[in-house]
């Protein structure tokens, strides 16, 4: 296979995740403009965050598809967003920065900024993992015509679905006998 259908490919399968990683990065900045500061801190505030957010959550994609997480874990999402939010926010900081100081600098107390963002990254995480749910089956059923990962990634997201299915199916039965039995 060609380099370039194997980058096409690739990106094909982390696009979900890449969506919603940028797409929360771009929300932030546009919460940045909302509070008030200027549009030129904002969009760099928006893009700083957006790019790394979207290279980590498509990396979650990635990992989805190749079968090392299964769909619909918190788990395996917060371990990577343990470490990718802190990384972008990091990031975001010193971009922010250097668009607004003209000098490139962290924040001053780095391990208590590091330590703050890795907290709030189990709440990112659940909000990523709740978006890249709803995207990634849809995504990748639709590219799975001509993009065989694609299709196997579905295969396991439709087998997880049936399985849930099955097992929300036995409860209600179990609590209707249960019912049953009492009267």
């Amino acid at each position: 296979m060609p380099n370039a259908e194997r980058l096409r490919r690739t990106g094909e399968l982390a696009f979900p995740g890449f969506a919603v990683g940028t797409l929360a990065g771009v929300l932030a900045g546009g919460l940045t403009a909302i509070a008030g500061q200027p549009a030129g801190w904002a969009m760099v505030s928006a893009v700083a965050l957006a790019l790394p957010l979207g290279l980590v959550g498509g990396l979650y994609s990635l990992l989805m598809v190749r079968g090392v997480v299964r769909p619909g874990t918190f788990a395996p999402a917060a371990l990577l967003w343990l470490f990718g939010f802190p990384l972008a926010r990091l990031i975001q900081e010193a971009a922010a920065r250097y668009a607004i100081f003209g000098e490139p600098g962290v924040p001053a107390d780095l391990p208590g900024f590091l330590a703050f963002q890795a907290i709030v990254s189990a709440g990112f995480a659940i909000g990523f993992l709740w978006m890249h749910e709803r995207i990634a089956p849809q995504w990748l059923a639709k590219v799975a015509i001509r993009n065989p990962a694609a299709a196997v990634a579905y295969d396991r997201y439709a087998a997880h679905s049936r399985l849930l299915y099955s097992a929300k199916q036995a409860r209600r039965e179990a609590k209707a006998k249960a019912r049953a039995n009492r009267r």
